[in-house]
Order: structure tokens, then C-alpha cells, then sequence
């Protein structure tokens, strides 16, 4: 099915590794022009890059910290001589740790809540003169933010603030014709669960994959698929709203 994203210009933050890696390449094969960003050079950035090019297209990976504001204000000087405009944009770019309420440091709070929520919010505000008027903003939430998580408070306090920022958004630009949205995951497979020795990766498989409605965990390109809905046409009277990806996860 032809989505009509050709020439479409989007920004996909965090997009070296994982669910972002699978989003960045999905809308390259749907025929649009990505930029993406990660924290620093490596070979998945890299090797990125090298699929991109394969796939043809105008595409760029940068190297950006949004932790910093000002390389998010770097970030958009970039896009603007690249792209000038954008149809696009999808808060990926996320930290999550695993640590006790009562030990968790106000500079681990700040980790999280500026890699998660505090760049959302820049991106977007710095997003929304570039985009038209049926631009797409789709960040990406979490099941978590629902039904809560032991040892990951601070995670799930910002996946569910990103809610609430989306649903504001979509009110405040609706007539703009702009449109927010999130996508609550579920367990999706990527790389870090590859990188997990194989009894601790196969028991966390199990255990998750017998919680969800379909019997397994989620992919990349599952995500992907649902993002590109949402860059599309198909979804234009869908704003403000959280679709979960999940897997009919409980």
C-alpha cells in the first residue's frame, strides 16, 4: 500500500538502535526523507547510516545530546538547512533505570525526566514552526505508565506526563491542523534483549510473552508500522490519543 509519505521530510530522535532504528528505516522504505539523531558515534550509527544509503533517499544521522537544550537548538539549525521544513517529528529518544524509591537520586530523576520529557517538549516546541498543516508529532510512551512498575517510578512518571503534554498539544494546535499522539508500548524485542545471556533473555520471553494477548513480544517494525499510520493520511482525524502497541499486554 502506497502511504503517500514520498518526499515527506520527518525527524526521528534516537534513532541508531532498537524500536527508533526500526522506525527510521520503515519511513525510509515508505519513501521518506529521515533525519535522526543519536547520543554519540557508534557502529549501530554507523551501520545505520550504511542501510540508509542502500535504501536511497535523503537521510542524515547526527550526532546530538537533547539532554542539552542547545544541542537541540543545533539539532533544528541542521534540519533547516537540510529539510527547512517537516512533516514529521517522533520523540524516541528515552533512558530507563531500574532503582529503589528510596534510593533514587535527584540526578537520576533528572536523567530520566530530561532524556524523556524535557527533549520531547523542546523537540516539539522547536518542531511545530516546521511543520505544515498536516504535520504529525508521535511520541513514544510506554504500557508502564498505566499500571505502574516497581524500582522504575521516574520512567514511568515521565511516560505518563508525555500523555498529558500530547493531549494539550492536540487541543491547543487543532485547529492548526497539527496532530499529537503517543504510542503506549508493550515489550518490544531489540538488541538489548539479544545482548542478555540466553537463560535470563529466554526466561524474560516467557514471562512477558505469557502476559500478552498474542503470546510473544512485540517488534521494531511493528512499532514502525503504526508510526507510519500515523504519518499518513489514514489517521488524519486522530489527534490527542494513545493507541497501544502492546500485544494485549496485562
Amino acid at each position: 500500500m502506497n502511504l503517500g509519505l514520498d518526499g515527506k521530510k520527518a525527524l526521528v530522535t534516537g534513532g541508531a538502535r532498537g524500536v527508533g532504528r526500526g522506525i527510521v528505516l520503515a519511513l525510509a522504505r515508505a519513501g521518506a526523507d529521515v533525519i535522526t539523531c543519536c547520543r554519540q558515534d557508534s557502529e549501530a550509527a554507523r551501520s545505520l547510516e550504511r542501510e540508509l544509503a542502500e535504501i536511497g533517499g535523503k537521510h542524515h544521522v547526527l550526532r546530538k545530546d537533547l539532554v542539552e537544550p542547545e544541542q537541540i537548538a543545533s539539532l533544528f539549525d541542521e534540519i533547516r538547512v537540510h529539510f527547512g521544513e517537516l512533516d514529521l517529528v517522533v520523540n524516541n529518544a528515552g533512558a530507563i533505570s531500574h532503582v529503589p524509591y528510596e534510593k533514587l537520586t535527584l540526578a537520576e530523576w533528572h536523567r530520566i525526566v530530561d532524556t524523556n520529557l524535557t527533549a520531547a517538549f523542546l523537540v516539539t516546541q522547536h518542531a511545530i514552526p516546521l511543520l505544515g498543516s498536516s504535520g504529525s508529532v508521535v511520541s513514544i510512551g510506554s504500557k508502564s505508565a498505566e499500571v505502574g512498575i516497581p524500582l522504575r517510578a521516574h520512567y514511568t512518571a515521565t511516560k505518563a506526563a508525555l500523555v498529558g503534554l500530547t493531549r494539550s498539544l492536540a487541543k491547543e494546535y487543532g485547529s492548526t491542523g497539527l496532530r499529537f499522539n503517543v504510542l503506549a508500548l508493550g515489550v518490544i524485542a531489540t538488541e538489548a534483549l539479544d545482548a542478555m545471556p540466553a537463560e535470563q533473555r529466554e526466561a524474560m520471553i516467557e514471562r512477558y510473552a505469557a502476559k500478552t494477548a498474542l503470546g510473544r513480544l512485540g517488534t521494531p517494525a511493528e512499532v514502525a508500522d503504526a508510526v507510519l499510520w500515523l504519518a499518513s493520511d489514514l489517521s488524519r482525524y486522530v489527534t490527542g490519543a494513545t493507541i497501544h502497541v502492546d500485544g494485549g499486554i496485562s
